[in-house]
């Protein structure tokens, strides 16, 4: 019998049972692939994230892995550049950009030190349920099928998410896909993080482990059906035309493993308790990854399950209550990032991105405050304050 189970070890998973175990819970923390393997991701963890890894004292062996701090961000749309860094939480200015082979082992490793539980190569068959309340699960490893019972199960497993499936979880908030990424990983440019705009797409920069970058280019998700039918001639086309000194470097570079591909960036927040059970990470929102918030939101969400539980895992009543809190909370923190995501995946809002970009530019307070935003570190309302909607509306903004 264990007080939670978990299902899911990546980034919102391992946080979460690192979270309970350090409370005293016997955490059980389940994952269906065979660790340590890397995934689809950007990779970015913005400062709050970064924040978060320091807290959990898991920083310092992120840094050990040879990952290289990013304290300085390109933003180029056009004839428009923009670069700076945001001001940081908790004197962490840097961003990290880990490999997830990297990464998620490090936060699995957190969680067993911390006492919990790990079996991967580890698939959910089932949920067990006692009347209309989930009671644990139902896992088949290497040796069979097997009951494990616990208080909570957090589905922390993905975008697909089995746990969601199962529990019936609708969708509360959904748009449709606005992008379609494919990257690789390549030796030999030097970059920082860098995002480059044009008028065919998007393009990201982000170096990572072993000093190696990952490039990404987006393509609006109309062209899905037409690029992935020739996705690296597609993806070499579309750095070349939209980050053209991008392009420069990677013709003389070494490219590391495959192309990577989705065109199935979905847009969405689900409902994310019942009785029983929770969602976090990509179970229970997602959004295009073009603004590179999704480990850091997985990681804020872990957090905020764990602190908002509390003592109240032992009486379902007060369990119950505390979920729905977790749901309302994380839709206030997130919902305002969604917005702005679907906008920014939107090629018919370029202009005013300009502008807002041309507007920033013109002080160093700005910009700062601009990537602050960006980052999350503070809200949108606190970046479009009625100076810089002025510089917005100015000619030298929208010439």
């Amino acid at each position: 019998m264990y007080d939670v189970i978990v299902v899911g070890a990546r980034c919102g998973g391992a946080p979460t049972a690192l979270r309970f175990a350090r409370q005293g819970y016997r955490v059980l923390l389940l994952d269906r692939g065979k660790f340590p393997a890397d995934k689809l991701s950007t990779l970015y963890i913005q400062q709050p994230g970064v924040a978060r890894l320091a807290a959990w004292g898991v920083l310092d062996a992120v840094k050990a892995s040879g990952c290289p701090p990013l304290d300085h961000v390109v933003y180029e749309l056009g004839d428009v550049r923009v670069e700076g860094c945001a001001s940081g939480v908790d004197g962490i200015r840097e961003a990290y950009a880990p490999r997830r082979s990297v990464l998620d082992p490090i936060l699995v490793d957190a969680a067993v030190a911390a006492g919990a539980e790990f079996r991967d190569d580890c698939r959910v068959l089932d949920l067990l349920w006692n009347d209309e309340r989930v009671v644990g699960v139902r896992c088949g490893g290497p040796d069979g099928p097997v009951d494990e019972h616990a208080a909570l199960v957090v589905g922390a497993d993905g975008m697909r998410s089995t746990v969601a499936e199962l529990v019936g979880a609708p969708k509360t908030v959904e748009h449709p896909p606005l992008t379609c990424a494919y990257y690789t990983i390549w030796h030999g440019p030097r970059t920082h993080f860098e995002m480059y705009e044009g008028d065919t797409g998007w393009v990201s920069a982000v170096p990572t482990n072993d000093d190696a970058v990952l490039i990404a280019a987006y393509h609006p998700q109309q062209r899905f059906e037409e690029v992935r039918h020739n996705a690296f001639d597609s993806y070499l086309a579309n750095v070349r035309t939209n980050a053209p000194k991008l392009y420069a470097q990677i013709e003389d570079a070494e490219q590391v493993g495959r192309l990577n591909g989705t065109g199935d960036q979905q847009n969405y927040f689900r409902r994310a308790h019942g009785p029983g059970w929770a969602l976090v990470g990509d179970a229970g929102h997602h959004k295009d990854s073009l603004t590179a918030r999704g480990i850091t939101d997985a990681f804020m969400q872990a957090d905020l399950l764990a602190d908002t539980v509390g003592d109240a895992l032992p009486d379902p009543v007060r369990l119950d209550a505390a979920l729905a809190e977790f749901e309302r909370a994380r839709d206030a923190r997130l919902t305002e990032n969604y917005h702005a995501t679907l906008l920014v995946a939107q090629a018919e809002a370029r202009d005013k991105r300009r502008a807002l970009l041309r507007a920033v530019g013109t002080s160093p307070e700005l910009t700062t405050r601009y990537f602050d935003a960006v980052a999350g570190i503070v809200g949108l309302r606190e970046l479009y304050t009625p100076e810089l909607m002025a510089l917005m509306a100015s000619p030298a903004a929208t010439g």
